[in-house]
């Protein structure tokens, strides 16, 4: 994972063609989302074009936190073991009034899992890692310095105008897909309003290199004695390195707070020393807002371009990650023919109930963490003030909820509950150990790409295609939570959401279930 990388402009055939090339799927955008989507569809063995704009890596260590769910998918992806050990992992967070710590949390309080519930790791790092697997991947056109500079969405594709340092080039997609950040330049040429709010309180991010005895926690404090009426955050980074998040208020001006002369004291006071360097300094206001839809005719839309929240819980990058995740998939059944375009509309609905899912939680931290009016922050300190001495008023202080899978409740792909105890449909995999060895994971074998059958008998009865899986003799874990009792089956889709439970499976039933998850 070798960041900062620069990557040379190369002239693509597609340049010199007499008619514009067409191609299945054109992706726009080489950050995580992009560069996760355009793995996924290869494995899937989908040809992808990635275009980027740029000719390197994104500087600045910018997201930071990665969630278990988001590492089963890059492990999936083959990625994650490379990022957990140059990652810092954790799982626990304290929370502080002042210098009184209010109560602290376990993320993963419970074991059998694979990945951790959290690492560490600069965005510019992920990204290395992924370009270096795009690269290596025959099905992945990664093409740099090219800008999408002109579209037109038609009923049965898209036209794209590519701007290149050697002029324009035209190709034609069956689908595009916008994963170009907050800014999404194929939004605004699509004339598309960003919805939300923006909050008028600035941040300071500082990434400081140094040698600290803190232990591997999220660190928030409401109120700290080295910067008071405001809050802070600390996070530890790989290679020494300390993310330092500072509230500033409303008024700050993001050009002097950005100054070394000006942001060094504010560290120093936190600190209590001066024995550290600053790496990478930014100012910024976030803003909760997203798109109406994702889906727009033939152009799709993942991540920033479609949903943007406030960095507290760690729900940007994480989310963005879980739109490819799920789109993945069933892009790849819809360009192969095996499924209708009609399926990602599926996309559309549940990852938009994700994004406001995610936007709300985001609004609720930040309007504790900065609150907007006399009533807000009078309930805040009445909260924070309690907190020491019941639980009720601790789940009322808001820090920012952190990241977790979406649950797609009511999803059109998912079969009827039929009121079997145990995960419902629609609910995010729990990953448990399987037969194998040397030990194996239920994360591990979505690497296949299938759909997942868990159940006593499962190869018995699973349709062709159909990945079973039975539970380990002598380890309880899958059994127990799948509710796997009794000769009850469950069907998981390639994205790891539970498609349907069989109390009694039967393979027309479960042939009818895989009908309904792959939109046919």
């Amino acid at each position: 994972m070798q960041p900062f990388r620069q990557f040379a402009y190369q002239r693509s055939p597609d340049q010199d063609a007499a008619t514009p090339a067409r191609h299945a799927v054109v992706i726009v955008g080489a950050g995580p989302v992009g560069l996760t989507l355009a793995l996924d569809l290869a494995r899937r063995q989908v040809p992808v074009v990635l275009i980027d704009d740029a000719d390197r890596i994104g500087e600045g260590s910018r997201a930071i936190c990665f969630a278990k769910r988001t590492l089963e998918i890059f492990d999936r992806l083959g990625l994650a073991e490379a990022m957990v050990a140059k990652g810092v992992t954790w799982q626990k967070g304290k929370v502080f009034r002042g210098e009184e710590q209010l109560y602290e949390f376990d993320l993963l309080p419970e074991g059998d899992h694979k990945q951790p519930a959290f690492i560490n790791l600069q965005q510019f790092y992920v990204e290395a890692a992924l370009v270096e697997a795009v690269l290596a991947e025959p099905l992945v056109d990664l093409r740099w310095s090219n800008r999408l500079a002109g579209l037109e969405n038609r009923e049965h594709g898209a036209k794209l105008t590519i701007a290149t340092p050697d002029g324009d080039y035209f190709l034609e997609a069956d689908w595009l897909v916008a994963c170009d950040g907050a800014r999404s330049p194929t939004r605004g040429l699509l004339g598309l309003e960003f919805r939300g709010e923006a909050f008028e309180d600035r941040f300071l991010i500082a990434d400081v290199k140094m040698t600290a005895p803190f232990p591997t926690e999220r660190w928030f404090w409401f109120d700290p004695p080295f910067h008071s009426g405001q809050s802070a955050l600390l996070h530890k980074q790989p290679d020494d390195i300390w993310r330092i998040d500072l509230q500033l208020g409303p008024d700050a001006d993001p050009d002097h707070e950005r100054r070394p002369e000006i942001v060094r004291p504010r560290i120093e006071r936190m600190l209590g020393h001066a024995e550290f360097a600053l790496e990478w300094v930014s100012v910024y206001r976030f803003q909760c807002r997203r798109l109406d839809k994702f889906l727009h005719g033939r152009v799709i839309f993942a991540g920033d371009a479609a949903h943007q929240v406030s960095p507290f819980g760690a729900r940007g990058a994480n989310s963005g990650i879980q739109d490819a995740d799920n789109l993945g998939w069933k892009l790849a059944l819809v360009a192969k023919g095996r499924s209708p375009a009609s399926l990602l509309e599926s996309y559309d609905s549940e990852r938009l109930a994700a994004a406001d899912e995610n936007i709300l939680n985001s609004t609720r931290a930040t309007d504790f963490i900065a609150p907007r009016s006399p009533g807000e922050r009078l309930l805040r300190e009445a909260a924070l003030s309690l907190a020491p001495l019941t639980g009720f008023a601790k789940r009322f202080v808001n820090s920012g909820r952190l990241s977790v899978p979406s649950a797609y409740a009511g999803s059109p792909l998912s079969s009827e509950d039929d009121g079997h105890v145990g995960l419902p449909p629609g609910a995010p995999f729990l990953d448990a150990p399987v037969a194998g060895t040397p030990r194996a994971w239920l994360s591990e074998a979505f690497a296949a790409g299938q759909a997942i059958l868990l159940g006593d008998g499962a190869a018995r009865i699973a349709p062709v295609g159909v990945l079973a899986i039975e539970p380990a003799a002598g380890d309880g874990t899958l059994r127990q939570r799948y509710a796997l009792e009794d000769g009850a089956a469950v069907l998981l889709r390639p994205d790891g959401h539970v498609a349907a439970r069989f109390p009694k499976p039967e393979r027309a039933a479960i042939e009818v279930a895989i009908a309904r998850m792959e939109g046919r």
